[in-house]
């Protein structure tokens, strides 16, 4: 039920004891349900429990990585960390060491954790007698780490530091230094500064996560439906801030989260910044506008990256002027040439250039700046362009592409609107799309061919 004061909405949810039902379509037929919370930790814990037993053995031999330590203090957790522990684990307390240890195809990854618990039996918790009675938190965890590399003599020992990649990049200085001085020259020789372990880990993304990952883009779908529609939006008094906060409010009562705050663009015939009239500053909607949003949301440990277009209809009309809706299908022609691209092995500048060479030679004045997606917004793996930036990114657009992860097209294009005399349309789309194991594309749910009307 919604209420109404002026600008303000009010939604009132009702919240069963066992599960939390999302109801934010338009009609009373169409629902998104996402399970509550204890539903929610036993399935995200079964994906941490494939990505233990499946992925990560693949990717240490892959790399030719022996053993791979994440180690991290309490609030200042290394990016992997959150991808490597279960859902109910709030932190690293004092400090965590994880250890992976490939023993071999037959006897397989030892997961071992020096500090915290088993997660739930995914690992074993590793002590000794003789160490049990020092400080374990101090120098008593670092004898026991020692201890425990020099029983195991693994080769090649990846840690997490990183030039280029913040998902790669989790050893902090100090840390490093304590690692250091606990193993000695000789152990230390054999620690691998290593990118790609902890950037393809968190990139990965398991078939059974793509099910749920598909329930909350319809959730964001229909939020954005109703934020560009009547029921919000009152031509001549509603302004883009009130769509704005509508939009958080509704994320608020879902008991959603957000990784980034909704923003709601107009633009219009004759307005003197093309594209951007007004993102932060109150802007009444009026008949005619054209209105572009940016909306993510959180759940179930992962995000959503959105943007779709809306039109205000005039007196009279059913539909946004043709020009208006060319400049739309411009951009679906940039989501074609770009995910036509996409190919495992691809680095993200070679799928950038080649879209960009293709893009030009039809004339579309555009910009590609797509991004990996997945546990963050900004994921791990290759960018595909950046919005100032339309030629090749050095390191982080040189990361190959690979199967099963997801990606967030997001690009725009400017187009000269005839009905506006000339001037020139900004339209900016961003649809989730999933590489799957045999590396097809494919959006997520669907993608935006027509414009939101609001009536």
């Amino acid at each position: 039920m919604v209420k109404t004061s002026g600008s303000s909405l009010i939604i009132w949810l009702m919240v069963p004891v066992l599960l939390v039902q999302l109801s934010v379509s338009i009609d009373a037929q169409s629902r998104a349900a996402l399970p509550g919370a204890r539903e929610e930790a036993k399935i995200r814990q079964d994906w941490l429990k494939a990505r233990l037993d499946q992925v990560l053995p693949a990717l240490m031999r892959k790399h030719g990585v022996d053993m791979w330590l994440v180690i991290c203090r309490e609030y200042n957790e290394d990016p992997v960390f959150r991808s490597l522990v279960s859902p109910t684990v709030f932190a690293a307390r004092r400090r965590t060491i994880l250890v992976f240890h490939d023993r071999g195809a037959t006897a397989g990854i030892d997961r071992l954790a020096l500090g915290g618990g088993s997660n739930g039996g995914l690992y074993t918790v590793y002590r000794d007698p003789q160490v049990e009675n020092r400080e374990l938190w101090g120098e008593g965890q670092w004898a026991l780490l020692r201890k425990l590399i020099e029983e195991r003599q693994p080769r090649r020992i990846a840690i997490n530091v990183s030039p280029t990649h913040a998902f790669s990049d989790g050893l902090t200085a100090a840390e490093y230094e304590r690692l250091v001085a606990a193993l000695g020259p000789q152990v230390s020789a054999r620690l691998v500064r290593h990118e790609e372990l902890a950037l393809e880990y968190i990139e990965t993304r398991g078939p059974a996560m793509l099910p749920h990952y598909r329930q909350m883009m319809k959730v964001v779908h229909q939020i954005i439906a109703r934020a560009f529609s009547a029921e919000v939006i009152r031509p001549g008094r509603t302004t883009n801030q009130d769509v704005v906060w509508w939009m958080r409010q509704t994320v608020q009562d879902l008991g959603l989260g957000t990784w980034f705050q909704p923003t709601v663009r107009v633009q219009r015939r004759g307005s003197t910044i093309p594209g951007n009239l007004a993102e932060d500053e109150p802007v009444v909607i009026e008949r005619g506008d054209v209105l572009h949003c940016d909306f993510g949301i959180v759940a179930l440990g992962l995000a959503t990256d959105t943007q779709h277009m809306g039109y205000v209809l005039r007196e009279g009309e059913t539909d946004a002027p043709e020009g208006i809706r060319r400049a739309l299908l411009a951009t679906n022609r940039m989501q074609d040439i770009l995910v036509e691209r996409i190919r495992p092995g691809r680095t993200g500048n070679e799928v950038l250039l080649d879209a960009i060479e293709t893009m030009k030679a039809e004339k579309i004045n555009g910009t590609f700046y797509t991004h990996p997606i997945g546990e963050n917004g900004h994921g791990a793996g290759p960018l595909l362009g950046l919005r100032d930036r339309q030629k090749a990114i050095p390191g982080r657009g040189d990361v190959r592409i690979i199967p099963q992860s997801w990606f967030s097209i997001e690009l725009g294009a400017r187009t000269p609107i005839p009905e506006w005399g000339g001037q020139e349309l900004f339209v900016g789309q961003e649809e989730d799309g999933a590489i799957d194991e045999q590396g097809r594309v494919a959006w997520v749910l669907s993608r935006q061919t027509r414009y939101h009307l609001v009536k």
